[in-house]
């Protein structure tokens, strides 16, 4: 009886995200939420830390150990990426990741926050020969703190540290360059 209602209540919370995420998918063509004066998409609708307001400061390991702490990047662009390993969309735009990351040099930080630590991300990392900082979110902090509800979710995050924009979905080349050069 017990393991029925565990059963239950777990496709139901699958079916949840299923729904969110087709909901999300129809909100824009290209799910961008811009400054707040953007008349496409309501930002007070969407979940999330706002655009406009400066990004929470967190500290999280990297996968060698390392402390990082975001405010470490004051000055500098940020691209801050929640994923998981066993995400589709966030396997798709990991490629294009490597790739803005080797283009963009030091001219932008990429920071990419693992939702899921407790699978193989080095292994991952290793396969998809990623080099940018991938942190490691052990307790669901940093998760919680920008209040994410479907991944990947992008922010990117000017020199003052306030979020310029926010990305709900996989991001091509094209999309990174673009938010890039837009801030």
């Amino acid at each position: 009886m017990v393991k029925k209602i565990l059963g239950t209540v777990l496709i139901l919370a699958l079916l949840s995200v299923a729904v969110v995420q087709a909901i999300e998918k129809d909100r824009s063509e290209d799910k961008i939420i811009t400054q707040p004066a953007t008349k496409n998409i309501s930002v007070e609708k969407m979940s999330g830390i706002k655009v406009g307001l400066k990004a929470p400061d967190f500290e999280l390991e990297t996968l060698e150990g390392k402390k990082v702490k975001l405010s470490d990047f004051e000055g500098k662009k940020v691209m801050l990426n929640f994923w998981a390993t066993w995400c589709p969309p966030c396997k798709a735009e990991m490629p294009h990741m490597q790739k803005f990351y080797e283009e963009a040099g030091d001219k932008i930080q990429i920071l990419a926050v693992n939702i899921d630590p407790k699978n193989n991300v080095a292994g991952f990392a290793e396969e998809m020969n990623l080099h940018f900082p991938i942190l490691l979110d052990k307790d669901d902090k940093v998760m919680k703190m920008y209040q994410i509800l479907s991944i990947p979710t992008t922010y990117f995050i000017d020199k003052d540290g306030i979020i310029q924009n926010k990305f709900i979905g996989a991001m091509s080349l094209d999309k990174m360059r673009e938010f890039f050069e837009n801030q």
